[in-house]
Formats: structure tokens, sequence, C-alpha cells
């Protein structure tokens, strides 16, 4: 991707102490957290990998329920223009986002009000709660702001399998998707639908959500690769191989040898691809409606 020399966004909030750190992940391992034991929990957190779902309540089943701790305070910059690598291509990419959705909208003669982004390490408190680097990226409802610890995408590329920048754009185009539902009004039905159905039909429901946002990244890369042509020989296969990396049947496949299909919650790793494409091929959320009767 040709980003360096792109605009950033002024709605990124830098909590890494200042504002710190170098290269795409920051030199630090996913977790980081007290009272969060890595090797195995970490591959059930990314099984379990809500991206935009709160993963919160993953963390509170697995310790038992118990009320988090608050994170530790931290300086926060906001609209600063960062320094390091990490943090200036997650501005541009979400920058990017920025000016697709909003003309996108503007056909629409709607206004798009943009997410913001919060860069933090380790942990960090949140709208939707206590958020720790070990649940990897993800949008919360209440703030309307997505989290990220930049570590993540050293896991992205040395444990999943997924190198590459487009492939890390891919996962924050795939955050703004969960926005992009809020606003809809479609992150408010899933919560309704917590309230009246089985575990088994919210996870089904869960997996349209999340194909869904798929779907939306892919109209993002339609969009943006038409605005801005930034987009190198390979960038879409990279983003490709990252949905096909972290659909459930590869996490589960990895973590615990098995594959349970009714547990999935973000869909297969053919779903992801698929679905990714289809928004990458028509450039159009009317073709995302991963909600309707039949299957995904």
């Amino acid at each position: 991707m040709k980003w360096e020399d792109q605009r950033q966004s002024d709605n990124v909030e830098d909590r890494r102490d200042g504002g710190g750190g170098g290269g795409f992940g920051g030199g630090r391992g996913i977790g980081g957290g007290r009272g969060l034991s890595l090797g195995g929990i970490v591959i059930a957190l990314l099984a379990s990998w809500a991206f935009g779902i709160n993963p919160m309540t993953v963390l509170g089943l697995m310790g038992g329920g118990a009320a988090p701790e608050p994170a530790p305070a931290a300086r926060s910059h906001t609209g600063a223009k960062l320094q390091d690598e990490g943090g200036r291509f997650v501005s541009a990419v979400l920058a990017d986002t920025e000016d697709v959705w909003a003309a996108y909208f503007a056909e629409q003669q709607q206004k798009y009000p943009p997410p913001a982004l919060v860069l933090f390490r380790g942990r960090s408190n949140t709208g939707c709660g206590l958020g720790e680097a070990a649940m990897g990226p993800f949008y919360c409802p209440a703030d309307r702001k997505v989290y990220i610890d930049l570590a993540f995408y050293d896991t992205l590329r040395d444990r999943l399998g997924a190198p590459g920048d487009f492939a890390q754009a891919y996962v924050i185009a795939h955050e703004v998707g969960h926005h992009l539902q809020n606003l809809q009004g479609t992150t408010a039905k899933m919560d309704a639908a917590r309230q009246r159905v089985s575990e088994r039909d919210y996870n089904a429901l869960s997996v349209r959500l999340e194909l869904q946002a798929d779907c939306y990244a892919g109209v993002w890369a339609f969009h943006s690769q038409q605005g801005k042509g930034w987009l190198e020989k390979g960038d879409i296969e990279e983003g490709l191989n990252a949905a096909a990396q972290i659909g459930d049947d590869t996490l589960q496949r990895k973590s615990q040898g098995t594959v349970v299909p009714e547990s999935f919650t973000h869909g297969s790793s053919e779903q992801r691809t698929r679905w990714f494409k289809r928004g990458l091929e028509s450039g159009d959320l009317k073709a995302c409606d991963t909600f309707k009767s039949g299957p995904v």
C-alpha cells in the first residue's frame, strides 16, 4: 500500500504512554494485563475474537465474572500527528475510511459521523468496560470508538499467518464496519436478540454480523482503490488471506484440533473470504445483507 503520503485522521486518540512506540507492532506480544496467562488463553480469545462484539464478555466468563480492575491512567493525545510508523499507518487508513464513508453517505443525503480510534498498550478503559490487548482489536458501540494495541499486528503476522500492510488495513476497515452497523441500528437489534434467543441462535446471528462487517470492509477497499489507487500488487491477496486466517474453523483447528460449527461466532474461513470479496467486487453496501433468510 502506498500510504506514507496520505492524510492522517484527526480522530486518533493515542494512549500509548504519550504516543511513543516504533514499528507496526511496537515490539510487544499480545496481552499484558494482570490476571491473563498467555498460551492457551490467547488462542481461546482469538478464537472468540469479537471483532467488534464486546469481548469483555469473554474475559468476564473466563475470570469467573469478577469486576475488572480499573485501567491505569494514561496520557491521551487526540488529533496530534503521530510520529511512529505504526501510528501513522493506522491514522492514514482511518482517514481513508472517513473519506470513503463520508462520500458514500453524502450520496444518500446523509452525514457520516466517523468513529475515533484509540491506540493503547496492554489495557485501556472503554465505554464497554476494561479493554485488554489480548482481546484483539474491537469496536465499542457505547463510545463509538475502535480500540487497538498495535502489538496485535505482530500476532496477526507471526501467529496467525497473515502478514502485510493491507491485512492490517482490513482489520481497521472491519472494525469501522461495525461502526456502520451501529449507525444503522443493527447493533441495537443484536443486543435485543441476545435477550430472547438461545446461545446457539445468537451465535448464528453473530456470524451474520461479522460477515457483514467483512463485506463492508470489502466495499471500503473498492471505493478506496478507485479514489486513491494506493493498493499494489498482492495487497488484495493479503486481505483475503487475513480473512481466511481468522475464520472460526481455522482458529478452532489451531487452538483445539477440532472444529465445532455450532459454536462459530464469526464465520468460517470460506465465508469470511467470500463476503469480503463480495463487498470488494460490488462496492455496494446493499450487497452485504447477510441477514437475509437462507444460508450465508
